[in-house]
């Protein structure tokens, strides 16, 4: 009995707290309106499929959805933002939510899976913690729902809210309660829990922070493009943004002749990024549809793409994407902080080796635009490789986009799946967008002040003739030394002076040019034994190579000369070896013609026969362009003059060189030219010298000459002036070198000499001489062994910080104008410097011309054509190359030369002639220079005393490349990973004997 009434007592126990539970729960229900809903009758305008995929298109659609059969959590309903890994941000949340409508949509899945879905979906996200109790943390656990940061590490507190994904959440729930309206009251009552209104101030979006001292800091989120499309998802709530709507402030940007907009608040004011990207865009286009001003604007983002890849050959579709290596996330873009095609982290970091061809922005401008060929082009190289079945892939890296098993991006993520279903749906739908028209205030701007944003410009003309346009071109130059002092010697292109502090006069009024008169023709080109680029250039090689001769066009004035520098009419005589060096790279690869090429020559050496020399003996150490006049390095008239260069005129000496023997027809009037200059003081004893004119203490002049000693650029004017036949064996490469160990690697700082030790010469190590003697004389063994250790720290470098490293020295159009970006100088790793040795905070700079010498030179290196990618943008159509990036920021080095113009031009010529040496063996040994030293100096020139080179060149398993004439090759100075057996050097002029090497070398 007693067990009897203890179960009764049970019973009833139980029952009363069933039904109390029961009552709690439907009042629940009852007030929070989350009870799951059945399926009705959907709006027509979501089921009205009036253009039906095609079998291949629902193939796409299918793998796309798989993404998300893969990666929904069973336990919470919610979607993980990267394939596998349970995290979430709110951004994807809403992915998920336009993906699973397009699915329903498109037949993919049926009402019950949908409703399945959503009702477990909105049950769990009803159920997060709020950060702060306020608003959605920016991330959560997608597995547990808890907060987390972006590591997925639980956070108690979270780390603050994101104003741009609430807003892309915000317009996935419209499009929901658009088509399911059912499901209207349930969202609607997750957010009235929610503080909308306090991401919203001053009609501006507010997201917020979490700082190191714990406390939560609102911080304005949105930038042009993402800020105005999520502000269009806060307004189909009722929260209006105005000033997030408005483009304003924004301004435009000129790329491929286009005027792309971008907000003015970038990441050096505002430490927000300010990139241009296509998802923006493109979600615009297929949700709200593309209206007056933001049509415009599409249509011109879209174009650049198309243009790059006209301009390189290169196919682009550029997006913010998860990667699959460090650092997983990048932005490629359009333009991003002050930089065109910028590939930057979150913290504004570059990684232009990392830019992929993005899938979702593919298939975005395939359906956007799907009339456009480039558009079906961009889709077509995508649709196909980037398909794993089980989702898309992000994309293809650029680095190897055309390769037979090019490098997949192979990372799955909601974000480019999710926006791959609804591309698909909104091209199912007739390519009408999924919102209606007039659901969000559209955005308007105000046009900055003297810009038109009219048609689209047709792409700029590259024609020989064109005029660069004013806004392009490099500002003036700074004004002219009152009292010229003499400049550091430098090697080549000198800059002019820093303004001083105090007001500086104006410049000088330009003296009126001069047009000077072109040689008489010379006979019909004839035969040489020099190599031939071996088929036709491709069409992304011979787009870079005619802009880069764009410089040569843009700039070249009646006197038949070129400046060093855009931005001021002088040149020194190695910018005449560039000049010349590029006339001859340009016509061997087909860039200009025989006609232009003829005139050009001949109007050159015709200015320098008409120019003065110093002192009588030699080219003084620059001219101007305008009229031939001796000037010093800020451009003042000099008409005495200040000296000379053996240097420069060893540059001057390669070049022409490579004219008498690649165009024997020119032999004898540059033999002539030649035979003009005395050589008595310029290589004295085996070495060569500069000359330089001062005051003694009693005020008279004096020339002064001494050693040329910077290196790299001696061992390069040595082996010029051995190619003339003269003695210059003490500054050609050899001996000992003095080398500091820079990356684990001995990397030389100067030449073992005493006299050099006690003069106490600024020692600065780049790599711009060394890459021009390796393409002009190859790679001997000991300057080989110099280079790799040179190449190999670069690379370390890269390896080590992720910091590009080409360390050459670049003209710049503000102060100190000239920047020497070292490897060692005068101890000091790594630094900038001027031209007086003073260290340049933060203007360390990736040369162009270093990086496609690089990437020619060492063929197979991968840091070679990672650094030649990320500079690959670095040009402007009209003007040539820009002397490079920063690698602080970077920000383009601005400033157009003749140096990083010819050496890019030769790079090429390099690459595209089997990457051997570009000066050749001169075959006609009765011409005027030699038919003179043979006749006994009769003039008393200071010619060679023997009448054949003082080198020559040699083909042996480790390449072709120039030696002393007798050298034997010391296995012992090869560098490390290139040692093997090598064979006895061998002349060229014996290589016909061994035709075998031919074929090898090729």
């Amino acid at each position: 009995m007693l067990i009897l009434l203890l179960s009764r007592h049970r019973f009833w126990i139980k029952f009363i707290a069933y039904w109390l539970v029961g009552v709690f729960i439907s009042l629940w229900i009852s007030i929070f309106h989350i009870s799951p809903v059945v399926a009705q009758n959907g709006p027509e305008q979501c089921a009205a499929i009036t253009q039906p995929l095609t079998p291949e298109e629902m193939g796409y659609a299918q793998s796309a959805w798989n993404y998300f059969v893969d990666n929904v959590q069973e336990s919470s309903g919610l979607s993980n933002s990267a394939g596998g890994y349970p995290s979430g941000t709110l951004w994807d949340l809403g992915n998920y939510l336009a993906a699973m409508n397009a699915a329903r949509w498109m037949g993919l899945i049926e009402q019950a899976e949908f409703d399945s879905r959503l009702n477990k979906f909105l049950t769990s996200l009803g159920e997060l913690r709020l950060f702060e109790d306020t608003l959605p943390n920016k991330v959560y656990n997608s597995a547990t729902g808890e907060m987390v940061d972006y590591g997925n590490n639980p956070l108690e507190r979270g780390i603050g809210w994101s104003a741009l994904d609430i807003g892309r959440l915000l317009a996935a729930f419209h499009i929901l309660r658009t088509c399911h309206p059912q499901y209207s009251e349930w969202m609607a009552g997750i957010l009235s829990s929610w503080n909308i209104a306090a991401s919203v101030r001053d009609g501006m979006l507010y997201g917020a922070a979490v700082l190191p001292d714990d406390s939560t800091l609102l911080v304005q989120e949105g930038r042009l493009g993402y800020e105005e499309y999520a502000a269009r998802g806060y307004a189909l709530w009722g929260f209006d943004a105005p000033q997030a709507i408005a483009y304003d402030p924004f301004d435009f940007v000129d790329i491929y002749g286009l005027q792309i907009p971008h907000d003015t608040r970038d990441f050096q004011t505002t430490n927000a990024n300010n990139y241009v990207v296509s998802e923006s865009y493109i979600l615009d286009a297929i949700e709200f549809g593309l209206e007056g001003d933001q049509a415009d604007y599409a249509r011109r983002v879209f174009e650049a793409q198309k243009r790059r890849f006209e301009d390189t050959g290169l196919l682009t579709a550029v997006s913010e994407d998860n990667i699959n290596q460090a650092p997983y996330f990048l932005y490629s873009t359009v333009y991003s902080n002050g930089v065109p095609w910028a590939v930057i982290t979150e913290n504004n970091e570059l990684h232009p080796e990392l830019r992929t061809l993005s899938a979702k922005s593919a298939f975005g401008w395939r359906y956007v635009y799907p009339d456009d060929p480039y558009a079906h082009k961009i889709f077509d190289h995508v649709k196909d490789t980037t398909n794993s079945g089980r989702g898309y892939y992000a994309g293809i890296y650029e680095s190897g986009l055309y390769d037979a098993q090019p490098p997949i991006n192979d990372i799955l993520t909601g974000n480019s799946n999710g926006l791959i279903l609804e591309i698909l749906y909104y091209k199912a739908r007739g390519h009408v967008p999924m919102l209606a028209s007039g659901s969000a205030p559209v955005s308007v701007p105000t046009v900055p002040a003297g810009e038109n944003t009219g048609d689209l410009p047709p792409p700029p003309e590259t024609a020989s003739n064109s005029e660069p346009p004013p806004s392009e071109s490099a500002p003036a130059a700074p004004p002219p030394e009152s009292a010229p002092a003499a400049p550091t010697e430098v090697a080549s292109n000198p800059a002019p002076p820093p303004p001083t502090e105090s007001a500086a006069p104006p410049p000088p009024t330009s003296p009126a040019g001069i047009t000077v008169a072109a040689i008489a023709p010379v006979e019909k080109p004839r035969s040489s034994a020099c190599s031939s680029v071996v088929s036709p250039l491709n069409i992304t090689d011979m787009r870079y190579a005619k802009t880069a001769w764009q410089y040569f066009e843009a700039n070249h004035a009646p006197s038949g000369l070129v400046p060093d520098r855009s931005d001021l009419d002088g040149v020194t005589l190695w910018g005449v070896g560039d000049y010349l060096a590029s006339l001859h790279a340009a016509r061997a690869m087909d860039v200009i013609n025989a006609k232009k090429f003829d005139e050009r020559v001949r109007h050159l050496l015709g200015a320098l026969q008409e120019i003065e020399l110093f002192a009588g003996e030699l080219p003084h150490r620059s001219y101007s362009t305008l009229t031939l006049e001796p000037i010093d390095y800020g451009g003042n008239s000099l008409p005495q003059g200040n000296g000379w260069s053996g240097l420069d005129i060893g540059r001057l000496l390669a070049s022409l060189h490579t004219l008498k023997t690649c165009h024997p027809e020119y032999t004898d009037v540059v033999d002539q030219l030649a035979l003009d200059w005395s050589y008595l003081r310029v290589v004295r004893n085996g070495r060569i010298a500069n000359a330089r004119l001062a005051q003694d203490d009693r005020g008279r002049d004096r020339i002064r000459v001494k050693p040329a000693e910077i290196l790299g650029y001696e061992e390069y004017a040595a082996r010029a002036f051995q190619l003339w036949g003269f003695d210059a064996s003490r500054s050609a490469v050899g001996g000992n070198y003095v080398t500091t160990k820079l990356e684990e690697q001995a990397v030389p700082t100067n030449r073992s000499q005493p006299e050099q030790r006690r003069r106490n010469e600024l020692l600065n190590t780049t790599s711009t001489p060394f890459i021009l003697y390796g393409l002009e004389f190859g790679f001997d063994p000991q300057i080989s062994s110099l280079v790799e250790a040179i190449y190999q720290a670069e690379a370390s470098r890269y390896k080590r910080t992720r910091t590009f490293s080409a360390s050459g020295t670049t003209l710049v159009n503000q102060a100190p104008y000239v920047v020497h970006s070292t490897l060692v100088s005068d101890g000091r790793d790594w630094v900038a410097v001027d031209d007086q040795g003073e260290v340049i905070p933060h203007s360390r700079v990736v040369s162009t011309a270093v990086a496609f010498a690089y990437h020619t030179l060492f063929p197979n290196s991968d840091y070679g054509r990672e650094l030649w990618l990320a500079t690959l943008d670095l040009y402007n159509q009209q003007l040539g190359y820009y002397e490079g990036f920063y690698e602080s920021g970077g920000r383009r080095a601005i400033g157009f030369t003749g140096s990083t113009n010819s050496l890019i031009l030769q790079a090429l010529l390099h690459k595209n002639t089997q990457q051997q040496p570009l000066i050749y063996p001169h075959d006609d040994m009765d011409s005027p220079w030699w038919d003179a030293i043979r006749n006994g100096d009769e003039l008393g020139l200071g010619l060679p005393e023997r009448s054949r080179p003082a080198i020559e060149m040699v083909i042996n398993e480790q390449g072709a490349y120039w030696i002393a004439k007798d050298t034997e090759v010391d296995v012992a100075l090869l560098p490390g990973d290139l040692i093997r057996e090598v064979p006895l050097a061998l002349p060229l002029e014996e290589k016909k004997k061994r035709p075998h090497f031919l074929s090898h070398l090729s």
